[in-house]
C-alpha cells in the first residue's frame, strides 16, 4: 500500500467514528504518577542552534586567503527534479550489487538519448537521480543489456578475455559471466527543488530544500569524478595515478586526492576545495601485498588465517584472461592438493558427461600450459560461492588499484604518513589551483544548466590577530609567549608539588637509570619541584621479559609490594620501546584502578634537560600542581567567568577505527575545579555501545535518591573544590559532532545535564553556554604572499562563515609543519550572554591552559583533555580479559538491544580528581 494511501485509512479509522476509548486503569496506592509530565516538559523546548550575535573586533586585522572559491548562481528560477530509481534484473529480482548502478544508469543514457529528450542527469549511484528540468514523462522504463558486468568502479586494468574459471564442470556458468545480463530500470518523479532555496539559504534561511538542492550539487561534483574513474569516498575523490600514491608499509599506501563540496557562507555561495588522503591497499600481485602486510620474508612465512581476513571481499584481476573477480575465501589445502571435478570433453557409452577429480595445480600447469612457479604449496584464492567454489593458484592473482583500506593505520604508518602526505601553505595553494583547473568543472553539463559559475581566485576575508594572553609562572615572574610558544628557563613553577614517597619500575629498558634519576633530582629542583631519591628502583626480573603484558605487570607489582614499606605515592615506570608498547595499558589500570597510584612513563631514549623538564610538566600535574597560570586567572579578572562560580566542560567520544564494530565507544567528559581556576581539570570516562556519537551516561538516575551519571560526579566535585559553590554558569565544550547532529546534542545531551542539574536541587537553575568544536573540515587559510603559515591568534568570523549561525575558526597555535587546520567552533547556544569578543577571547585563553606543553594548542584544553582520558582508558579496555568482559560481568546493556558492554573500571579515590590524563 502507498504510504500516503495509509496515513489516509488511519485517518477515516480514528476521523470520530472510532469508539471511545476505556477508562484508564486505578493507580495503585504505592504509586506515584510522574511519567507523563517530565515527558511533556522536555517536549517543551525544542532548540536549535542560535543565530550569530555580532562580530568580534579585538586584534590586529589582517588579509586572509582561504580556499573557497566563489559561486555564481545565474539560474535561480529553475527547478531540480529528483526520480527514484530502481533496478532489477529481468526475472525481477532486484539488482544488489554496489557500483553497477552507474553502469546500468551510463548504458540508459547512451541508449534512450531521445526517450530522456537528450537531458542530463546526477545520478548518486543508488537510488536517486536528478536533472535541471524535469524530464519527459513521470514515470519511464527502461530495459538495457550490458556485456561482462563486474560491479567495480573504474574496472581497474580489466579487459575482458576467455574463461577464467578452473572449474571447468561449470562451462555453463563460466559462459554465463561473460554473458551479456538484462536490466530493467524504472525512472519514476519524486519532487521538484526550487533552486531558489540555494538563494534563500545564503539569506540564512535553511530549509530542506535548501539542503537537497546543495545534494544535488554534490552529487554533480561526484559524478563527474566517478565518471573519470575516480574513488569516491563521500565528498573526496582520488584519481588512480600511481603519482598520487605513497607507500606506508604494511602493504598500504596513502593516496592523495581532493576533496569538494559547495558550503553556503555569508559571502555566498562557495566552492571548498582542498587536499584528501585515504588509504588503498597497495595493488599488484597478491602474494607481494600479503608478505608487506605481515611483514615477512617469503609467501612460505604467510600466517594464512590472517591473510583470509584481510583479502576477504578485496577485487583481484586473473592472469591470462585479466577477468576481475571478488576474493571470497581461500582453498583449505594448498593448490597441488586441492581437487575439484573437472569434467571430460569426450561423453561416455550413455552420452552422460564424465567428470574426473583434478588438483587445481595439475588442471593450470597441464590444461591450461601456465607455468607455475611457486603457488603448489600455498592455498589457492576462492572466488566462487560457498558451495560451488571456484580456485585460482595464487600468482595469477592481482589486486585491483584504488581499493580503500579501513583498518587502523600503526603508529609507524601513521607518521609515515603524516610526513609524507604534508604540504607547506604554499605548496597546498599550488596544488589545489592545479585541482580546480584539472577538474574542469567549466565543462560539466549539469552545473552549466544550472546556471553555475566558479571564480579561479582564492577568497580574501578578513583575520584578525588575537592579543598573546599573558602567563605565568613560580615567584610571580612573567612568560611572555612569542608565536605561540615560551619556556621555562631560568624560571619556576607557578605551583610546584612535592615528588615524595616514589620508586622507579625498569621493565627492561636500556638505560642508566641511576643518572637518570640523578639528572631528575636536579631539573626539578630549578623548576621548583622537590624531588626525593627513590625509595628503590625495580628492575624486571629476566625470565619474565618474553610473559604476556598483564603478567609482566603483575610480576613488578608483586615484587614492589614486597619490598615497599607501604603504598607508594608515585612510580616513574621505564619502557622498553617508545611508540605502541603493549605494557602501558595494563600498567596505568594497575595503577589508577587497583592502587590509586599516580604514575609516569617514559622511554629513555634520548633523555636531556628539556626532555626531563618536558617530563616534569607531565608528573608535577598529575601530583596536583600547576606550572602556569593566566594572569587574568590570578587576578582573577576572566570576563563572565570569574565573577560568578562557572565550571567548564570538555566532551568527547572515542571510536574504534572503521574496522572495528565491536569494540566499546569511549565518552570521556572533564571539568574544572577550584573555581575561579580554569587550569585544573578532572575526567570522569564511561563506556558505551559501539559508535554511538551521544554520550548516554551524563544522567542516569537508578532510583528516586541515586543518580549514577557522569555529570553529578563532575558537579558535585566542583562544589566540594570550589568552596561549596555551585556553578551558576555550565559552559560546554563538545568535540566531535557534525552539523547534522547539532540538534542532538542541544536537545538530547543538554536535556540531560539538565536533568542531572534538576536532580541534585530542583530550584537550581545554572546558565549554559554550548560550543561545538571540529577539526575534521577542509577549511584553510593562508598569508597572502608569505610562505608561512597564518600567526597564532588567527580569528576569521565573516565571509566564510555560516550565513546565519553563531560560528568562527580560530587558529591559536603555531603551525610548524604543514599547513595550519584552524578550529571551527560553532557557539550553539549563549544563556550567559557572552559579547562575540569576550566568548572567542574565552576560547583563545583556554588554548593556553594546557599543562602538558609549553605551547599554545589547537584546540581548547578541556577537549584536549577529553581526548586524552578517553585514549588512555581505552589502553585499559584492549586489554580486557574474554572473561571479564562476559555479561555475568554485569556489563550495561545498550539501549537498542546488541551485546552488554563491558563497564569502565573506576579510579580508586586517591586518583580520582587528579589529572591522570596529563
Amino acid at each position: 500500500m502507498d504510504p500516503s494511501e495509509q496515513a489516509h485509512n488511519g485517518e477515516q479509522e480514528h476521523n470520530g467514528a472510532a469508539d471511545p476509548l476505556p477508562p484508564p486503569p486505578p493507580v495503585p496506592p504505592n504509586v506515584t504518577p510522574i511519567k507523563a509530565e517530565s515527558e511533556q516538559a522536555v517536549k517543551k523546548v525544542f532548540r536549535a542552534p542560535m543565530a550569530r550575535r555580532g562580530m568580534g573586533t579585538k586584534g590586529n586585522k589582517v588579509p586572509i586567503l582561504t580556499n573557497h572559491f566563489k559561486v555564481n548562481v545565474s539560474n535561480v528560477d529553475g527547478h531540480f527534479f529528483h526520480y527514484s530509481v530502481s533496478l532489477a534484473y529481468e526475472d525481477g529480482h532486484p539488482v544488489d550489487g554496489k557500483g553497477i548502478g552507474r553502469k546500468v544508469l551510463d548504458r540508459v543514457q547512451q541508449t534512450y538519448d531521445t526517450e530522456l529528450a537528450g537531458k542530463e542527469f546526477a545520478y548518486d549511484g543508488e537510488k536517486s537521480l536528478f536533472t535541471v528540468g524535469a524530464l519527459p514523462r513521470n514515470k519511464l522504463e527502461f530495459t538495457v543489456v550490458l556485456d561482462d558486468v563486474t560491479s567495480n568502479r573504474n574496472n581497474g586494468n580489466a579487459s575482458p578475455g576467455g574463461p577464467g574459471s578452473p572449474n571447468d564442470n561449470d562451462k555453463k556458468r563460466t559462459r554465463r559471466s561473460y554473458r551479456s545480463k538484462t536490466y530493467k530500470v524504472e525512472i519514476s518523479f519524486a519532487a521538484k527543488i526550487p533552486m531558489q532555496a540555494i538563494a534563500n539559504a545564503l539569506r540564512g534561511q535553511e530549509s530542506e530544500n535548501s539542503q537537497e538542492a546543495l545534494r544535488v550539487l554534490d552529487i554533480i561534483l561526484r559524478q563527474h569524478a566517478a565518471k573519470k574513474g575516480c574513488l569516491l569516498v563521500r565528498q573526496s575523490f582520488f584519481d588512480n595515478n600511481p603519482r598520487n600514491f605513497t607507500d606506508v608499509g604494511g602493504g598500504v599506501l596513502g593516496c592523495r586526492g581532493f576533496h569538494s563540496s559547495f558550503r553556503t557562507s555569508q559571502g555566498g555561495l562557495s566552492l571548498n576545495i582542498d587536499v584528501s588522503t585515504t588509504m588503498i591497499i597497495r595493488p599488484g600481485p597478491v602474494v607481494d601485498f600479503l608478505i608487506a602486510n605481515q611483514n615477512v620474508k617469503d609467501p612460505f612465512s604467510i600466517d594464512w588465517a590472517k591473510a583470509k581476513r584481510v583479502l576477504k571481499n578485496l577485487r583481484i584481476t586473473t592472469i591470462p584472461t585479466n577477468q576481475e573477480y571478488k576474493i571470497t575465501g581461500l582453498s583449505d589445502r594448498p593448490c597441488k592438493e586441492q581437487l575439484f571435478s573437472l569434467k571430460q570433453k569426450n561423453k561416455d557409452d550413455a552420452g552422460e558427461v564424465q567428470t574426473s577429480e583434478v588438483t587445481v595445480y595439475d588442471y593450470f600447469v597441464n590444461s591450461r600450459n601456465i607455468d607455475l612457479r611457486y603457488s603448489a604449496d600455498l592455498p589457492c584464492i576462492n572466488v566462487g560461492k560457498p558451495k560451488r567454489p571456484t580456485y585460482f593458484p595464487i600468482e595469477l592473482c592481482s589486486l585491483v588499484s584504488l581499493q580503500r583500506y579501513t583498518k587502523a593505520l600503526s603508529t609507524f604508518q601513521r607518521a609515515s604518513l603524516v610526513e609524507k602526505s604534508r604540504q607547506k601553505p604554499q605548496e597546498r595553494m599550488t596544488t589545489l589551483s592545479g585541482a580546480l583547473k584539472s577538474n574542469n568543472y567549466e565543462s560539466e553539463p549539469l552545473l552549466r544548466a544550472s546556471g553555475i559559475s566558479i571564480s579561479t581566485n582564492f577568497t580574501q576575508v578578513d583575520g584578525r590577530v588575537l592579543p598573546t594572553p599573558k602567563l605565568k609562572a613560580g615567584n610571580g615572574d612573567d612568560i611572555y609567549a612569542r608565536n605561540g610558544r615560551w619556556n621555562f628557563n631560568n624560571k619556576k613553577f607557578v605551583n610546584p608539588s612535592k615528588v615524595e614517597r616514589w620508586a622507579v619500575a625498569n621493565f627492561s629498558a636500556r638505560c642508566d637509570v641511576n643518572g637518570l634519576v640523578r639528572d631528575l633530582i636536579k631539573v626539578g629542583e630549578m623548576k621548583g619541584i622537590s624531588v626525593e631519591p627513590p625509595f628503590d628502583v625495580f628492575e624486571e626480573n629476566p625470565q619474565y621479559r618474553r610473559a604476556p603484558p598483564l603478567v609482566r605487570v603483575e610480576k613488578m607489582f608483586e615484587d614492589i609490594q614486597s619490598k615497599l614499606p607501604g603504598a607508594p605515592k608515585f612510580l616513574l615506570c621505564l619502557l622498553p620501546e617508545r611508540k605502541n608498547c603493549d605494557i602501558y595499558g595494563p600498567w596505568k589500570r594497575k595503577n589508577l584502578a587497583d592502587f590509586g597510584v599516580v604514575t609516569q612513563c617514559l622511554a629513555p631514549t634520548r633523555v636531556n634537560d628539556q626532555y626531563l623538564t618536558n617530563l616534569l610538566l607531565k608528573i608535577n600535574a598529575k601530583l596536583g600542581g600547576l606550572n602556569s597560570i593566566l594572569a587574568i586567572e590570578q587576578t582573577p579578572s576572566i570576563p563572565m567567568v570569574s565573577k560568578v562560580p562557572t565550571i567548564i566542560l570538555g566532551m568527547d567520544v572515542s571510536h574504534g577505527s572503521p574496522g572495528q564494530s565491536d569494540i566499546p565507544s569511549i565518552a570521556a567528559v572533564v571539568s574544572s575545579r577550584q573555581w575561579p581556576s580554569i587550569s585544573r581539570y578532572r575526567a570522569c570516562v564511561r563506556t558505551q555501545s559501539p559508535k554511538v556519537e551521544m554520550i548516554d551516561s551524563l544522567y542516569k538516575r537508578v532510583s528516586d535518591t541515586e543518580d549514577e551519571g557522569i555529570i553529578r560526579e563532575l558537579l558535585l566535585d566542583f562544589y566540594v573544590s570550589s568552596g561549596k559553590r555551585k556553578p551558576d554558569q555550565i559552559i560546554i565544550f563538545r568535540d566531535g559532532v557534525s552539523e547534522s547532529q547539532f540538534n542532538q546534542v542541544l536537545n538530547i545531551e543538554l536535556n540531560q545535564i539538565i536533568e542531572a542539574c534538576k536532580f541534585l536541587d530542583e530550584k537550581w537553575s545554572p546558565k549554559f553556554v554550548v560550543i561545538v568544536a571540529q577539526k575534521n573540515h577542509h577549511t584553510k587559510f593562508f598569508q597572502p604572499g608569505s610562505p608561512d603559515n597564518v600567526q597564532p591568534g588567527t580569528i576569521i568570523d565573516n565571509r566564510v562563515c555560516h550565513p546565519r549561525n553563531y560560528d568562527f575558526y580560530l587558529c591559536a597555535h603555531a603551525g610548524m609543519i604543514g599547513t595550519t587546520r584552524p578550529t571551527h567552533y560553532h557557539v550553539l547556544l549563549d544563556e550567559v550572554g557572552f559579547s562575540p569578543d569576550d566568548l572567542q577571547e574565552l576560547v583563545h585563553n583556554l588554548s593556553y591552559v594546557y599543562q602538558r606543553s609549553t605551547t599554545a594548542i589547537s584546540v581548547v584544553a578541556p577537549i584536549c583533555y577529553a581526548h586524552l582520558a578517553a585514549t588512555q582508558l581505552g589502553q585499559w579496555m584492549k586489554f580486557e580479559d574474554a572473561s571479564e568482559t562476559s555479561s555475568s560481568h554485569n556489563g550495561v546493556a545498550p539501549a537498542g538491544g546488541g551485546p552488554p558492554v563491558p563497564p569502565m573500571p573506576k579510579l580508586k579515590e586517591s586518583v580520582r580528581n587528579s589529572m591522570f590524563f596529563c
